[in-house]
């Protein structure tokens, strides 16, 4: 290898799943060979890994549907990350007022409304259709 170029990136996430936000901080190295070719390699700590938008999960569920901020937009924003919850005391003072992580808000499941006003229709055309093949079938004479 003839150069390399090595920084450190730091890239946030959000799970779409369960709404979890954090950060995860790569190491890019890129590399040139002696006959041109360009190379990166990703590390985090000491180890080799795919790049951040190569199936990124969230580490709160497991999910793989997590999307990426812009880089820095958890700094200009730090109303999105959640706040740590602090250790307990070991001292029996009153607890001090705690810190609560930003809530996200629930999902609204599918309407039903919506799953009935397409799924009548169609199970009334496929009935009506049925009918009239059998009503064919057993009676030739009355359709045309």
């Amino acid at each position: 290898m003839r150069d390399q170029f090595e920084s450190r990136e730091t890239w946030p996430f959000e799970c779409l799943r369960c709404w979890h936000v954090w950060e995860e901080v790569y190491t890019v190295r890129r590399l040139t060979d002696n006959y041109g070719n360009e190379m990166v390699v990703w590390l985090r700590g000491t180890v080799t890994v795919q790049p951040p938008w190569s199936g990124a999960s969230c580490p709160g569920c497991g999910a793989y549907h997590v999307t990426m901020f812009p880089h820095g937009y958890l700094r200009r924003h730090p109303e999105l990350v959640p706040v740590p919850v602090p250790e307990p005391a070991t001292v029996t003072e009153p607890p001090a007022v705690p810190v609560v992580a930003r809530q996200m808000p629930a999902r609204a499941p599918l309407p039903g409304r919506l799953l009935a006003a397409i799924g009548v229709p169609v199970a009334l055309f496929v009935a009506y259709e049925l009918y009239e093949n059998l009503v064919a079938v057993t009676h030739p004479h009355t359709h045309s």
